[in-house]
């Protein structure tokens, strides 16, 4: 089983995209600054000590996740902008794709948007998380166009022992009969400040942590920005007005989840928000949807 391919932070772009194609991940060492690094854990290490463990089979009875990371730090923000994040998601993603528009031949090329953001802590004692892949979330075709590119940030260090992100390398070429197994996966090592950068399509897990210590690492996900509601409906009807709406409209209009797993919201029912009843969330506050009219 081939190893994934290290980078340096100033690698050539054309380069690390190369791997990512062809291999599906890569690991870019020493990713952010240390400073960054100690603003991560100021911010956010007394918050992730606060939660409790997931409690489930998949998610991890030993694994703590704290999300929401963009409204808790602006440490985050240099990780989702580093050049060869960024640079390779608009690369892999960011393809013109052509149609006719009357008789017109065009050339569309999607956007990107951040999705999911998560802190996650794999205790001491916690078992493999099952392999799968990032893009299943929107029931993608294998193989196939890119729509995901994932960051794992080493807030500690990662090992084979402490449950290191383990990753089936080229499985981003396989379709979707093909089953992964355990025994070809590889496991992460990197120091804190690493990184590890793969594609949608790849097989992979939390590994086991045999060790003494938890391993806490850092995720973003960049989706295809065509993954979403064609118009807005958080801005168009705030969550003030959606709270008096019936629970039919509220799901509808995306305070609901979407199995396998889109749309949560501190890793729970978003509708829960509507009626205060989230915890770690501001109470919403309601408003006329008369008044608001009013003022348009």
């Amino acid at each position: 089983m081939r190893e994934l391919t290290r980078f340096r932070p100033d690698t050539d772009l054309d380069l690390f995209v190369a791997a990512l194609e062809r291999d599906g991940g890569a690991i870019v060492e020493d990713f952010v600054s240390p400073s960054t690094l100690a603003g991560l854990w100021e911010d956010l290490g007394p918050s992730l000590d606060a939660t409790d463990y997931c409690g489930d089979w998949y998610n991890g009875t030993r694994t703590r996740r704290l999300s929401s990371l963009f409204a808790r730090t602006p440490h985050v923000h240099p990780l989702v902008t580093q050049p060869l994040y960024l640079g390779a998601a608009r690369a892999l993603m960011q393809r013109p794709r052509s149609m006719w528009i009357g008789r017109s031949r065009v050339e569309v090329t999607p956007g990107i948007q951040i999705s999911g953001t998560q802190v996650i802590q794999i205790g001491p004692g916690q078992g493999k998380q099952p392999l799968h892949r990032d893009d299943a979330l929107h029931l993608r075709g294998h193989p196939g166009p890119v729509s995901r590119l994932q960051l794992m940030l080493a807030m500690s260090d990662f090992t084979e022992e402490n449950g290191g992100t383990q990753v089936i390398p080229g499985s981003h070429h396989w379709d979707d009969e093909r089953a992964p197994e355990t025994s070809e996966a590889i496991p992460t090592r990197m120091r804190a400040g690493s990184a590890l950068i793969w594609e949608g399509g790849v097989y992979h897990n939390g590994g086991r942590n045999t060790s003494e210590e938890p391993r806490t690492g850092l995720t973003i996900a960049l989706d295809l920005g065509n993954l979403r509601q064609e118009e807005n409906q958080y801005l168009a009807v705030p969550p003030g007005i959606a709270a008096d709406l019936p629970e039919e409209i509220q799901r509808l209009l995306g305070y609901d989840r979407c199995p396998p797993g889109l749309g949560w919201l501190e890793m729970d029912d978003p509708r829960l928000i509507l009626d205060d009843r989230l915890p770690g969330t501001t109470p919403i506050s309601r408003q006329d949807p008369h008044e608001r009219a009013d003022h348009e």
